[in-house]
């Protein structure tokens, strides 16, 4: 074929076309299973972090057993078998009303201590943002709390996933005297009382998705805890 022709140029340019698109799709194909065994440690990290439990992601998978005792799915006030908690997608999940959620929660075991971890699924300024709670045997004391985001911007929306903001979580409460839901108040400096941190200078409206974002996530969770409170149990045979 003359190289020079037109026949020539359209014929290379389809098979570079060709060979390209072959080739990313065999290395997407062969990089899956590395890119899931990567998502499922970061989140196993996520939720110990929550506990304080600092590990490598790829050290977490290891000891994900030695304190995360029993997983199980909540919705409404009923606990629902046959749903891998680890599974469920909060992305798709905060997009129903808080009464059809399929809402995982964590328990885990600590030096002598339960403790029950919430995911969290938001959004930012610039994209989603998420997390995890972590509440201790009263079901209304904050333990520890984890964030992260997509894209929010670095120096300000960033900063939620440092310890300058998750440090002023531990020890504050999500419930008042009567256990309805206050979640926590994400505010502009000067928090004073326990159900209130500073929000992120600069970052007010990603400061404002992590308030909603808590709100929103732990609402679904309150006829459950509501019943745990009034039972002390987590059984579904006792609910």
């Amino acid at each position: 074929m003359d190289q020079n022709s037109n026949g020539y140029t359209y014929f290379f340019a389809v098979a570079m076309v060709l060979v390209v698109a072959a080739s990313l799709s065999f290395i997407a194909t062969t990089l899956k299973p590395m890119q899931d065994t990567n998502v499922e440690q970061e989140k196993m990290q996520n939720i110990l972090s929550s506990i304080k439990i600092d590990v490598k992601r790829e050290d977490a998978a290891e000891i994900y057993g030695d304190y995360i005792t029993e997983s199980f799915v909540v919705s409404a006030s009923e606990r629902v078998d046959g749903v891998d908690a680890f599974s469920v997608d909060m992305l798709k999940e905060v997009r129903k009303p808080n009464t059809e959620r399929n809402s995982p929660l964590y328990i885990a075991q600590k030096e002598g201590k339960t403790y029950y971890i919430i995911p969290l699924q938001g959004t930012g300024l610039w994209g989603p943002i998420w997390g995890y709670i972590s509440l201790e045997e009263d079901m209304n004391t904050v333990y520890g709390a984890v964030f992260d985001h997509k894209a929010e911007t670095p120096g300000l929306g960033a900063e939620i996933n440092t310890a300058v903001f998750t440090d002023q979580f531990p020890g504050k409460k999500i419930l008042d005297d009567n256990g309805e839901l206050l979640g926590i108040d994400v505010r502009k400096g000067g928090s004073t009382t326990a159900y209130e941190v500073d929000g992120i200078s600069g970052g007010t409206i990603t400061s404002d998705g992590v308030e909603l974002m808590i709100a929103d996530c732990l609402e679904a969770y309150i006829p459950f805890l509501k019943e745990y409170l009034n039972t002390g149990t987590t059984s579904s045979a006792d609910l």
